[in-house]
């Protein structure tokens, strides 16, 4: 069967400047999407992952090269790519059912319309009930859970996470998984799960993007050829857990001695102005 590209992330690079100073943060990252796929993109804590994903979603520009979606290049946020984020990023002075409604009012879709797909949406994620409480009411993973929800309102084919089970506890994200899961395979739209638990993408993705320090590439494209529903502690899941964390380790080592290396050299840079002091 021949699976269509949906996405196609070409030779992205980007530079950029941070407290004055110069941030290589992606170097020539190229790999695609196929339609309906469930991706992880793991790597290094600040090999920017999150920075990817901004230049897929549209809300960032590459330095060079592009990403296309079915052929588009995308330059701006486009309306068929949605995302959910780590900090939930929700409206404080709106409700829970204006929240999800806001990517609908924002493209002028009439209100009797938007309310019908709000309210079943909030359903569909198991917030029935809670339609007029304000986010401050809620808990982390029914913030979430309206994230989710706000995604999905504007019908996208694809919808992008970043980190976005990291900000709540463990038992709460590993509900928040399954019905992701759940919500993937009803809804058959693509997903794109930035992430820096290795169980984490096993359990959920097609396939693994990996990627190397800064300034980023793809060191490796992980195939999970996992059964689902998958179990953690299963001998073939811990098999896999294993082989990915050893094509990761060198990236790991290498952030570990760069930042001991770093931590000595400020250390000696201390004594050295105490020494000039005396």
């Amino acid at each position: 069967m021949t699976l269509s590209k949906c996405l196609e992330v070409e030779k992205v690079v980007k530079h950029y400047s941070h407290n004055g100073k110069h941030v290589h943060a992606l170097d020539q990252v190229t790999f695609h999407v196929h339609k309906k796929e469930f991706i992880c993109i793991i790597g290094p804590s600040g090999c920017g992952k999150s920075t990817l994903l901004k230049i897929i979603a549209g809300l960032d520009r590459p330095t060079s090269g592009e990403v296309r979606f079915q052929g588009e290049t995308v330059k701006e946020p486009h309306p068929k790519i949605s995302m959910v984020f780590q900090s939930f990023a929700l409206f404080p002075w709106r409700t829970v059912l204006q929240n999800v409604e806001f990517g609908l009012e924002t493209r002028g879709v009439p209100k009797a319309e938007r309310r019908k797909i709000a309210l079943e949406l909030l359903e569909l994620v198991g917030l029935k009930g809670y339609e007029n409480a304000y986010p401050k009411e809620l808990s982390g993973g029914m913030k979430q859970r309206v994230g989710i929800a706000r995604a999905l309102a504007v019908d996208p084919e694809i919808v992008l996470m970043d980190e976005a089970f990291s900000a709540i506890d463990e038992f709460t994200a590993q509900v928040l998984r399954n019905e992701v899961l759940e919500l993937w395979e009803e809804t058959e739209k693509t997903f794109i799960l930035v992430t820096h638990n290795l169980t984490e993408a096993l359990e959920m993705a097609d396939r693994i993007i990996v990627l190397s320090t800064r300034p980023a590439k793809v060191k490796h494209e992980y195939h999970v050829s996992l059964k689902r529903p998958r179990n953690r502690s299963d001998s073939k899941f811990l098999r896999c857990q294993k082989e990915l964390f050893n094509i990761l380790k060198s990236e790991l080592e290498h952030t570990i001695v760069r930042h001991k290396l770093k931590a000595i050299h400020e250390h000696f840079k201390i004594e050295d102005m105490e020494s000039f002091q005396r």
